[in-house]
């Protein structure tokens, strides 16, 4: 248990770490501590916002709505990694959860199922909102998810906490599914990797191969270039310059092809396999595909500096 940090000191912190802020409004005096009090804090909380285009997402963080007042966090995390500073104090952000779960995060032990709602998070909780559409296809980009972590390490560097202390919306509230899109796992683990260095390391970027490899194709009766284009995600120009075939209707069973094979990417810092799916092959739900082709059980499991195949985009 911890005292809040004073205002100032917040922002201090997370620009320590390498956030970029900035401050909206009389942020510092915004809250919801005429309702009732906030503190002593225990960890931090992760949240989707279910929507779409920064100012309005703010606005709304800010605002909040008749049913719920702003603010509803105390800084809103934008798709372009910057921390929007909305509110101090008390915010509309956790509501009532699971006692249990605070208590496993208080000892920083691993979290129960949350299947109560006995106890107030508004009070224990600093709590970031992230611009995300929450249906589990909108990407996160890597300059957000990096400035997550951030603000969730420097918080927990001021107070000594461990990753252990930093929980998603899910975990807290039965019946809540944010953040969806990336699991608090992940987050932990990079979390706990940042608190390992100091404030403001840079994260290391990340280095593709310079162009693809090829593989070969064992042409069968009844193949076309088109089908084979098709089977192995590339376009017949493609496939006609890899092998300089003058005709392209012209293939003869057991002939070998020339295509596209596997890239090798190297994993950099803030990387998932759903932001290395849409940035690389233009689909995030492909990461299942790239699992797949690593031989990985959990897609939570890459690490800074491994190297991973992909199919063909």
């Amino acid at each position: 248990m911890a005292q809040p940090m004073s205002a100032t000191e917040f922002r201090a912190k997370l620009k320590a770490e390498g956030c970029k802020v900035v401050e909206v409004g009389d942020w510092r005096n915004h809250n919801r501590n005429h309702v009732g009090p906030w503190g002593p804090v225990n960890g931090v909380m992760i949240h989707h916002t279910v929507t779409s285009g920064s100012a309005r997402t703010v606005d709304i963080c800010r605002r909040g709505y008749a049913q719920l007042p702003g603010p509803l966090c105390h800084g809103v995390i934008t798709k372009d990694g910057t921390v929007h500073l909305v509110g101090y104090g008390r915010a509309n952000h956790a509501g009532s959860g699971d006692g249990d779960v605070l208590r496993a995060v208080i000892a920083e032990a691993d979290l129960p199922a949350d299947n109560e709602t006995n106890t107030d998070g508004n009070r224990y909780f600093y709590g970031f909102e992230c611009e995300n559409l929450g249906d589990g296809r909108d990407p996160w980009p890597a300059a957000q998810l990096e400035a997550i972590e951030k603000a969730a390490a420097a918080i927990c560097r001021h107070h000594g906490w461990k990753a252990e202390s930093v929980i998603g919306h899910l975990e807290w509230q039965p019946g809540k599914v944010d953040p969806r899109g990336f699991t608090m796992k992940a987050m932990r683990d990079r979390v706990r990797a940042r608190l390992a260095t100091k404030p403001g390391t840079p994260a290391p970027a990340s280095t593709p191969s310079p162009a693809p490899s090829t593989t070969t194709y064992t042409v069968k009766s009844g193949d076309t270039l088109w089908g084979i284009a098709r089977q192995w995600k590339t376009t017949v120009p493609v496939l006609v310059d890899l092998n300089g075939l003058k005709d392209p209707e012209l293939l003869r069973v057991g002939q070998t092809l020339r295509v596209p094979g596997l890239t090798i990417y190297t994993v950099g810092r803030g990387d998932t396999l759903w932001s290395i799916a849409a940035s690389r092959l233009g689909d995030g739900n492909r990461y299942r595909e790239i699992a797949k082709l690593n031989g990985l059980a959990d897609a939570d499991t890459i690490s800074p500096g491994q190297e991973l195949k992909l199919p063909p985009r």
